[in-house]
């Protein structure tokens, strides 16, 4: 019996007329959540990153080359507020791994873009992270993970389609 059995059994033991049911879903949803964050973030933190820092970083070496993204394509892949963002960015140029460069379409704006040392290191993180990610869903068979993709896809559709 784990922490989420224990409080849907406390529910059910004190509100035998409510179906606590969901609350167990979405407690393992959220217990499983957290574990991978903190998996995650070891990864990033044996690479001197954080989970925003890499968040950047990952989302510049994939958008292909030139590497390359204006702040606010940065903020809608990651839906964070622009001033979160700037303070990213601002780490990540002291740390030498993006620089701001004139944008030649648009000459008010700039972009941001990963640094040759910026590049390399995203390359091996991601590399790490990925490898992570096999070992921690690795108990799961192939069609197992198809499954939970294709419930986690399902609900989070479902969710997003609530008033």
């Amino acid at each position: 019996m784990d922490h989420v059995d224990k409080i849907v059994a406390q529910w059910t033991q004190e509100r035998p007329e409510l179906d606590v049911g969901p609350m167990e879903v979405i407690g393992r949803i959220v217990r499983l959540a957290n574990v991978l964050n903190q998996e995650m973030e070891r990864v990033f933190e044996r690479h001197d990153l954080t989970a925003a820092s890499f968040d950047v970083l990952a989302t510049l070496r994939r958008s292909g080359a030139p590497f390359s993204l204006s702040p606010g394509a940065l903020i809608g892949s990651s839906m964070v507020t622009s001033g979160t963002m700037t303070n990213r960015i601002d780490r990540l140029v002291t740390a030498g791994l993006v620089e701001r460069r004139g944008n030649p379409k648009d000459k008010r704006g700039f972009l941001i873009c990963l640094t040759a040392a910026g590049h390399a290191l995203i390359d091996r993180v991601v590399e790490d992270h990925v490898a992570r990610q096999a070992e921690l869903v690795g108990a799961l068979s192939e069609e197992e993970r198809e499954v939970l993709v294709k419930i986690t896809r399902s609900l989070t559709d479902a969710i997003a389609a609530l008033p």
